[in-house]
């Protein structure tokens, strides 16, 4: 029995973070009718629900921004060199406002189901309030950092104290002045929210499985005279970011690691360290493919970390040694390293002595030690890359889900295209740039691209697009083969789904950068969408 339709659209766009919005923008202006629903109760995406204490972007808020308008770009002033997650919410509700954004959405609204009718080739998109909405196209912006990962450990629900998670942090914050805290792990939002913590709380015990490599943010203030100065460059800036690999307009030293000498080594291994930040991983071209290079950089880097922290033995466990240095994403931390030569602060690590349970106390570790505490936060991450797409109950050609085609790890064609799937698009996610570039960028070109494709769709007379199997098959051959010519693959990371059980082991995101990504999702539309089927109406 066909469903009982309550609205009818061009385009549903799942998700209302820095993605949905331009997309929703974009597909606006070329005259598509679109209809949007988010679950949180505003725009923002991972930043609406990432409030942690600390939580800081680790792009530089110049290029963490869109491009698309002139004005806005011009007329927005960004306060610091790296924005915190207020400012950030307060530019994308900027954004919202400026281009009436919202009115084509429906806030705190979760998508349960999309469902192709296999005869119209149109998407039935439910949610949990009811709605039932008919549209040819369906696009998923639901981000790669938006599906929490909670740990199941034994007892949790017996313990008397506050439990909170990074990534669903209460809106009016929490206040651990005088409490006793447990922070497990040690990821992005550990490593930025342990610092504040620790000025508040009364004791904290930091409990890390895996050490992380975090740089300092040096973070510092933009005056005018600054903002003068990058707005008049913006042009140039964006330039050379949507040609690079990461979306920023820094570029690597121009020879591999040993072709200098150790002092012009050092040099530039400094110049990165002061720039702060996740840049570090690119300072030379050969850092991140050759293990030799890798090392020298990894050698440095130890050497700045020792030197803040005051404890030896506490340095040890600080120090990573089971991948190398930039294959997991480098965090831009402040004064993350010297929190820990506070006295009341402890570093407990879970390799030597594993947590065997929560109870009402605290946390028991496996030596028998309870560690009794007030408030646990878990900074453990997210269900990456596919996590959030996986809540919804997506349904191609033959009724199969998409969780089902993704069960050995995502298969996509160019990241934005799925065989069984017409007219379904995944937005910057799992088999593109995503997660290894500026987000912002990356939304912008494939808002762009995806607005061309639809509007080339209109003007010759198509009813749908379809990635094929073939070239499906071959875009996670090349997706794999760009991973396996470099280190990254070598490390237990979230790229490759290794923090969430069960997962399989895939290195998700496209590797090979945003500039060069660009100019294959450029080719193929420029050649009529090679490698998708294009399909008229009946």
């Amino acid at each position: 029995m066909k469903p009982r339709i309550t609205e009818s659209a061009d385009v549903v766009v799942v998700g209302a973070g820095v993605t949905g919005l331009y997309t929703v923008h974009r597909l606006r202006e070329l005259g598509f009718r679109v209809r949007g629903f988010e679950r949180g109760a505003d725009v923002g995406g991972v930043w609406y629900w990432n409030r942690y204490p600390g939580a800081r972007c680790d792009v530089e808020s110049v290029d963490y921004s869109y491009s698309f308008d002139e004005d806005l770009q011009q007329t927005w002033d960004w306060s610091e060199k790296y924005a915190t997650q207020p400012e950030i919410m307060r530019y994308l509700d900027h954004v919202a406002d400026r281009f009436d954004l919202r009115r084509d959405y429906a806030f705190s609204t979760s998508v349960t189901s999309a469902e192709l009718d296999e005869e119209t080739l149109r998407w039935t998109v439910r949610t949990d309030r009811g709605h039932v909405v008919s549209a040819r196209f369906c696009v998923l912006a639901v981000g790669c950092l938006s599906s929490t990962h909670m740990p199941d450990l034994p007892g949790a629900g017996d313990f008397t104290g506050a439990i909170h998670h990074t990534g669903e942090w209460p809106h009016q914050g929490v206040d651990f002045t005088g409490l006793r805290v447990g922070v497990i792990g040690t990821g992005s939002s550990g490593i930025q929210s342990i610092p504040l913590i620790a000025e508040q709380a009364a004791h904290l015990t930091v409990f890390q499985r895996s050490a992380n490599y975090s740089i300092p943010a040096g973070n510092k203030p933009l005056d005018d005279e600054t903002r003068r100065r990058l707005k008049a460059d913006y042009a140039e800036r964006r330039r050379l970011s949507r040609s690079s690999g990461g979306g920023s307009p820094h570029t690597t030293h121009p020879s591999r690691t040993f072709e200098v000498s150790e002092r012009e080594r050092r040099a530039a291994y400094e110049k990165r360290w002061q720039l702060g930040g996740v840049l570090y991983s690119k300072t030379f071209p050969d850092q991140l493919s050759d293990l030799r290079a890798n090392e020298a950089a990894r050698a440095f880097w130890e050497e700045k970390v020792r030197a803040l922290v005051d404890d030896p033995a506490t340095a040890d466990l600080l120090v990573p040694t089971d991948h190398p240095i930039g294959t997991k994403r480098i965090v831009t931390d402040s004064d993350y390293y010297e929190t820990f030569n506070r006295d009341d602060v402890r570093l407990v690590g879970l390799r030597e002595n594993p947590i065997e349970r929560i109870d009402r106390a605290g946390i028991v570790l496996t030596d028998g030690t309870l560690v009794e505490l007030d408030a646990i936060v878990f900074a453990t991450g997210f269900d990456a890359m596919t996590g959030a797409a996986d809540r919804i109950d997506v349904r191609g050609r033959g009724g199969r889900t998409l969780k089902q085609v993704w069960a050995e790890g995502p298969r996509t064609y160019l990241g934005l295209g799925i065989n069984g799937f017409p007219n379904l698009f995944n937005l910057t996610g799992a088999g593109s740039p995503s997660v290894l570039a500026n987000v912002v960028l990356c939304a912008e070109q494939h808002g762009d691209w995806l607005g061309d494709c639809l509007h080339h769709l209109e003007e010759h007379g198509y009813l749908a697009i379809e990635a094929s199997e073939e070239a499906v098959d071959r875009w996670v051959a090349e997706c794999r083969d760009r991973a396996d010519a470099t280190l990254f693959p070598s490390a237990n990371s979230w790229y490759l789904g290794a923090n969430i059980p069960g997962k399989p082991r895939v290195f998700m995101p496209f590797i090979g950068g945003l500039g060069v990504y660009g100019e294959i999702i450029a080719d193929v539309a420029d050649s009529g969408y090679k490698g998708f089927d294009l399909i008229r109406g009946r």
